[in-house]
């Protein structure tokens, strides 16, 4: 049995965030099955530029499915099509000898283009910096087990921080909404003791932050739970909701 398969990929190609961009068409006869797709991206880099041509710009750092920094849709799916699985981790034996892949850029207005694949995604930066952190005086470490914590509260929470912040739910939202990351967020240390005391206000900063950034809102698709790599549940989305609501109220009362 061949362990090579040949494609044709049609990839984005954009000289800059104010350029108008389009598909170019690559043809490789003997791809690896057992290599990622970032490997095949690279081969054709490395090609281009023994040419003196521009190399396809994305980005990638751990290439283990930790970091998050990897991110484009393929084939009209973020991050392909093989579930709870990062781009650095799909592997070319997803593909059936022969195929077409059409490979472009997250599409949203908070995370614009900065060239080819790659694009600017501070935007979760600026969300993270308007709560995602415990900031009270918590004086010097204590104990590990100091703390008394649930078991159950304890995996909510470590559930929730699997975010690798990658922005597929972003991509694969209709309107774009960050509400999954932002609530996964907010989630992991909302529920910790440690983080009940700025839980309200974290939730009101973060959402509001959010929409700033020029995300859409949440209408319950549930396409970024099944775009999500890391399987993050729409359940934390309901839990921000109420943290926010009651966030809203309590401003008002007080």
């Amino acid at each position: 049995m061949s362990q090579t398969i040949k494609l044709t990929l049609n990839i984005w190609r954009q000289a800059g965030p104010n350029a108008s961009g389009q598909f170019q068409k690559f043809h490789r006869d003997a791809v690896s099955k057992d290599a990622s797709f970032l490997e095949a991206l690279d081969e054709i880099n490395e090609e281009l530029i023994q040419k003196g041509e521009e190399p396809i710009a994305f980005d990638h750092d751990c290439r283990e499915g930790i970091c998050g920094m990897c991110g484009m849709v393929i084939n009209g799916m973020p991050h392909g099509p093989r579930t709870l699985t990062t781009t650095c981790q799909l592997h070319m034996r997803e593909f059936k000898d022969g195929a077409e892949v059409w490979v472009e850029p997250w599409r949203a207005t908070a995370f614009p283009v900065i060239k080819d694949l790659a694009v600017d995604r501070s935007a979760f930066d600026q969300i993270i910096q308007a709560g995602g952190y415990i900031s009270i005086n918590t004086g010097s470490p204590g104990d590990a087990n100091e703390i008394p914590i649930p078991k159950a509260v304890a995996d909510l929470s470590m559930d929730a921080a699997t975010c690798i912040g990658c922005g597929a739910c972003v991509a694969a939202c209709p309107n774009a909404s960050a509400m999954l990351f932002t609530s996964a967020k907010a989630t992991h240390l909302g529920v910790l003791p440690q983080g009940q005391a700025e839980r309200l206000s974290r939730a009101r900063a973060m959402v509001e932050t959010m929409e700033t950034a020029g995300f859409g809102g949440c209408t319950n698709h549930g396409e970024c739970e099944a775009a999500c790599p890391k399987g993050i549940s729409v359940d934390y989305i309901a839990r921000l909701n109420r943290d926010y609501l009651k966030a809203v109220v309590v401003s008002q009362t007080t």
